[in-house]
């Protein structure tokens, strides 16, 4: 029988990175490459559910019922996204975001910290962000489809349906004027 060499240290090493090693047949690669593109997803949703509350929040003005709820609808439908996505890089054997410090270094969305917003600025930032958020959603689309990743794919295109709403949503609110005939 022979003994093993590993010291101590080294042991716990060994079990601390195959801790969270869930077997699966798409190599280590794709599952770097997938998980680094869905936890920059992740930090993006996160950042822009806060933003959407924050306007949900901080909002007055004459439409003030219908944009509170759409931003509540929206925040929840964001909300609702993380766990199956952070859920997916495990099943991938991947790490998840762990911090609010980490979603503030992966995040491209910006947040919005002023004091006081109008409610069409809110509008129309809301809407670029959630059309910046398919394109990102789509870039992801395209290395799960490199990686023959159809488990992820197919989450993706279920929120790239919900953000692609969720723009329309808040582009149409937005539209004011002879444009409209309101």
């Amino acid at each position: 029988m022979k003994k093993s060499t590993a010291t101590g240290s080294q042991k716990l090493e060994l079990r601390k990175q195959s801790a969270i090693k869930t077997p699966t047949d798409l190599d280590a690669e794709a599952t770097k490459n997938i998980a680094a593109v869905m936890n920059d997803i992740l930090a993006d949703i996160f950042t822009l559910y806060l933003k959407t509350k924050n306007f949900h929040w901080h909002l007055s003005g004459p439409h003030f019922r219908d944009y509170h709820l759409m931003f509540d609808e929206q925040s929840e439908q964001l909300l609702a996204m993380t766990d199956p996505l952070a859920e997916r890089m495990r099943k991938l054997g991947e790490p998840t975001i762990k911090s609010i410090g980490q979603i503030s270094r992966s995040q491209k969305i910006k947040d919005n910290e002023e004091e006081f917003v109008e409610p069409i600025d809110m509008l129309i930032e809301l809407c670029e962000d959630n059309k910046a958020l398919t394109a990102h959603l789509r870039e992801a689309h395209r290395i799960c489809d490199e990686h023959n990743d159809a488990g992820t794919a197919s989450l993706i295109e279920v929120w790239i349906d919900e953000t692609e709403e969720h723009a329309w949503f808040l582009y149409e609110t937005s539209r004011q004027g002879a444009a409209t005939r309101h």
